[in-house]
């Protein structure tokens, strides 16, 4: 059993940047895909970025590409999302993910653990 915890987020102004991150505990000897996705009030929640294992696959959302950054540090078992420009359409509840296989690394149904989300609110 993985559970991952995020940090990182709060409150910032349009343009500003934050970095979450997410540790990864218990069962971290699997090569896990890591992700994130994210959801306003309202909204259904989207995927917003992922990374393999070994780093060399990353994907990202057309709303975020060029903006956010996702990598990984395997020996501290965290993943993290550089978020960068801003914007308030950015503000949301965003969500660590895990999954065991490359596949399906937008599918939010397709992951095995998800962390509890922590929040980012962006001003306008």
């Amino acid at each position: 059993q993985v559970q991952l915890v995020e940090s990182g987020g709060g409150l910032v102004q349009t343009g500003g940047s934050l970095r979450l991150s997410c540790v990864a505990s218990g069962g971290t000897n699997s090569r896990y895909t890591m992700g994130w996705f994210r959801q306003a009030p309202g909204k259904e929640r989207e995927f917003v970025a992922a990374i393999t294992w070994s780093g060399g696959r990353t994907d990202y959302a057309d709303s975020v590409k060029g903006r956010f950054t996702i990598s990984r540090d395997n020996a501290k078992n965290t993943v993290y999302l550089q978020m960068n420009s801003l914007k308030p359409e950015d503000t949301a509840v965003y969500y660590c993910t895990a999954k065991s296989s490359a596949f399906y690394i937008s599918n939010w149904s397709a992951y095995d653990y998800r962390g509890q989300g922590t929040q980012v609110t962006v001003s306008s």
